[in-house]
């Protein structure tokens, strides 16, 4: 394994040792996991999905390419793109969007982090429901599967506290205004 794989992997663990998460690892195999989040938060679907869309201003910068969320953006249409632009006009896709109905429901496509640089797919579906007195249920499902140069039941923690903080950030974020 190389050296920044190994940092990356390290860095993940630690995270996972410090974040409390918020969901749990449904599922694990040889050769995939199965993550869930949900929770709960006053607000509409409609305002709950004009926070999803603009990931720039929920998700966590310690879990970007650039280290700097303002970087990142989503293009939320058949095929559009999570993605996040680097210096020197570089850029990574996170994932690619393939399923949008607008405040109900996005569908990603895309290994994410450390995931990305290995054989392995991965689906992202974020549900979005009109609860009860007022509130919407917010649901993160991540399903990855695919062949990895490390053990995938000992990364589906550490991935499953990055998914927890991100959805977090989200709830926090459409609650308060700010994800922090």
């Amino acid at each position: 394994m190389k050296l920044g794989m190994k940092a990356t992997l390290l860095g993940i663990a630690i995270a996972n040792l410090v974040l409390p998460a918020q969901g749990k690892v449904v599922a694990t195999e040889e050769r995939g996991f199965a993550i869930a989040h949900s929770g709960d938060v006053k607000a509409t679907p409609d305002i709950v999905w004009a926070q999803l869309v603009h990931p720039e201003t929920w998700w966590h910068k310690d879990h970007s390419w650039s280290g700097d969320a303002a970087n990142l953006w989503m293009t939320p249409t058949a095929g559009g793109c999570f993605c996040e632009k680097l210096p020197n006009s570089g850029f990574v896709e996170h994932a690619r969007i393939i399923h949008v109905v607008p405040s109900r429901m996005l569908r990603l496509f895309g290994a994410l982090g450390p995931l990305q640089g290995e054989a392995l797919t991965g689906t992202l579906t974020v549900t979005i429901k009109a609860g009860t007195s007022g509130t919407t249920v917010v649901s993160f499902d991540y399903v990855i599967s695919g062949y990895s140069r490390f053990p995938l039941k000992e990364i589906a923690p550490a991935v499953d506290a990055v998914l927890a903080e991100q959805h977090r950030r989200l709830l926090k974020l459409v609650t308060t205004g700010k994800p922090e």
